[in-house]
């Protein structure tokens, strides 16, 4: 449905380095990002196998949510979104936006949510919406990495390559498919215990079993150098979906001066952490680093509603 043309910008930072931007956010207006990655193969694999209808997980301001739609609408393919939580978000943008694509949202409690990859909740789906191909919340399966490791230019010489993390499978594609001398380097967005590194080291095993991988967690920040691949979450502020007041006056003063975009969920995390890290010097010096901007502005929209100070300009 689209034809990836790798847009990269480059990033003005310190001269002991060169700082790139792959800016996946222009790729399509409604699936670019990620999540076009992801959902590639899985919509792919849905048609061979002669299935017509995507189910798929999300909160309600889910990216994934949004861009399965809209993915959905452009190969002609009925979808279903179980929504975690209370049927009182239906009107915000993010699922405003995937109903007028065609989804059918189905909203489900918490707990209910929190089984959904139990054989009782999917034998209750597909009761409840009949056969159907089942897409894991945020494409975090096989084909979702299968395409994520398609998302940095095959001929790339980069060093260092920095992606943010949600499901860790962004980070498990690109790890999956990085020269043995590139390391990845993930910013999880995620409070609480960094599972992460296990979770994209499950994910990159399972796919290529004879592959040797290591992920490192926080302790690698702990090092003078970055020396192995790994995924922190130093750089969560308050968790998924929270706001912070400084990490909101990183994100106006970045825009500002950059003219990229950013997210308040994902992509300032990110670049707050690569920024904080090349000031920290904790790359090689002269190394080259590749920033993934992994899109998800739609849910700009629906997080300022949220969190009206996060509106606020300095």
């Amino acid at each position: 449905m689209l034809t990836y043309r790798p847009f990269i910008k480059p990033l003005a930072v310190k001269e002991d380095y060169q700082v790139d931007v792959l800016r996946l956010d222009q790729l399509h207006p409604e699936v670019g990002g990620n999540k076009w990655f992801k959902l590639k193969y899985n919509l792919e694999c849905a048609k061979s196998q002669g299935h017509t209808t995507i189910l798929t997980f999300g909160g309600a301001f889910s990216n994934h949510i949004a861009a399965t739609a809209a993915a959905c609408q452009l190969a002609v393919m009925s979808c279903v979104g179980i929504i975690r939580g209370e049927e009182t978000n239906r009107t915000n943008p993010t699922l405003l936006k995937a109903e007028a694509a065609g989804m059918r949202l189905h909203f489900v409690s918490r707990t209910q949510y929190n089984q959904k990859e139990t054989p009782e909740f999917k034998q209750y789906l597909l009761q409840q919406f009949g056969p159907h191909y089942l897409i894991p919340e945020g494409g975090n399966n096989g084909e979702g990495l299968k395409g994520c490791m398609e998302i940095v230019p095959p001929n790339s010489d980069y060093d260092y390559i920095l992606c943010a993390c949600g499901t860790a499978t962004t980070f498990a594609g690109i790890l999956a498919s990085a020269k043995s001398n590139q390391k990845v380097i993930g910013i999880s967005v995620l409070k609480g215990e960094n599972t992460l590194p296990a979770k994209a080291q499950k994910l990159v095993r399972a796919a290529f079993p004879s592959k040797l991988v290591k992920i490192d967690g926080n302790e690698e920040l702990e090092k003078e150098k970055i020396l192995q691949s790994c995924i922190t979450n130093a750089y969560c502020f308050n968790g998924y979906a929270r706001f912070h007041q400084d990490l909101l006056c990183f994100k106006t003063a970045f825009e500002e001066k950059s003219s990229i975009p950013l997210d308040h969920v994902y992509t300032a995390k990110l670049f707050y952490a690569a920024m904080d890290l090349i000031a920290k010097r904790k790359f090689k010096i002269g190394s080259k680093m590749l920033i993934i901007h992994s899109g998800g502005l739609q849910g700009n929209r629906g997080f300022e509603e949220a969190h009206p100070g996060s509106q606020i300009r300095n």
